[in-house]
């Protein structure tokens, strides 16, 4: 373990595989056009010790919109049911090698879950080292999660619209998309369908994919030059967006790589902007929709 990171290596995971607190989460997720099941994937690989989450479970399985952040004691009941307490240390990592444990690692610190990790490269990492892997499902002893929820982490779109409709000269809020930046400038189709292309106004691009390489993280220096090329001041207010949520904590894990605790995320993202009738829309060249 690094100190102050938010990651964990492989090798200091596979040295504390045995101490009683550790808890290891896989947060396996898939876009639906990957015609691939993170669930059943668990069953057949993961860490030894590891549990599945469920993104689309633990959440507000009433919205219309996919996984949306669970009520608090929703989201204690069933992580409690996975063995999990919020006084545990906590490592997640996802089969890609960084994808969807972000969003994981942000449900967890957003819900009181302080002592949360992201294991550096994921599982493919894990499996290049040939540490041993386990298989079959896992049936852990349920415990208490106490639930201490930030409030303020979940944005929601009224909020979103304030700050659209204010000029970027009193914007109090850097609005980060890291989407695509063809979705972003309205050039390529969103892969939801009956969704608008393009952004919010007055939001900036920053790809997820020019702050993690081969699965794993860039450098601190390297996250810094991204965020500086793309016009983001890492010292002021930012919120994350992103398609439907999950990878928009991937920059809140950025920011955390850098001592930035910034874990604001607009949980709705594209899959509620871009559906909900009023929201503008800046499309190809500039167009307001």
């Amino acid at each position: 373990m690094k100190d102050d990171s938010p990651f964990v290596t492989t090798d200091w995971l596979f040295n504390n595989l045995e101490q009683p607190d550790i808890r290891i989460v896989d947060a396996s997720w898939h876009m639906p056009n990957a015609a691939r099941d993170a669930a059943a994937e668990f069953e057949k690989a993961h860490i030894p010790g590891a549990v599945y989450f469920d993104l689309d479970r633990i959440a507000d399985t009433a919205s219309d919109l996919p996984h949306m952040v669970a009520a608090p004691e929703d989201f204690a009941a069933m992580v409690g049911e996975l063995g999990i307490s919020d006084t545990d240390t906590i490592v997640i990592y996802d089969s890609v090698g960084l994808f969807s444990a972000a969003r994981v690692w942000w449900n967890f610190r957003i819900m009181g879950a302080n002592n949360c990790f992201v294991l550096e490269g994921g599982l493919p990492a894990w499996q290049n080292k040939s540490y041993p892997v386990g298989s079959g499902a896992i049936s852990p002893e349920p415990t208490l999660f106490n639930a201490l929820p930030d409030i303020q982490a979940v944005v929601g779109i009224k909020e979103m619209q304030r700050h659209c409709s204010i000029n970027e000269e009193g914007r109090p809020v850097q609005i980060v998309d890291v989407r695509p930046r063809l979705r972003f400038t309205g050039e390529q189709a969103e892969p939801r369908p009956g969704l608008k292309s393009g952004c919010m106004p007055g939001s900036i691009n920053l790809p997820f994919s020019e702050l993690v390489t081969g699965g794993t993280m860039q450098n601190r220096e390297a996250v810094l030059s991204a965020l500086r090329c793309a016009g983001i001041n890492p010292d002021e207010p930012i919120i994350s967006s992103c398609g439907s949520g999950v990878t928009a904590p991937i920059l809140n894990l950025a920011l955390a790589t850098l001592g930035i605790d910034a874990m604001r995320v607009y949980d709705g993202s594209w899959a509620e902007w871009g559906a909900t009738a009023g929201c503008p829309v800046i499309g190809r060249e500039g167009q307001l929709l």
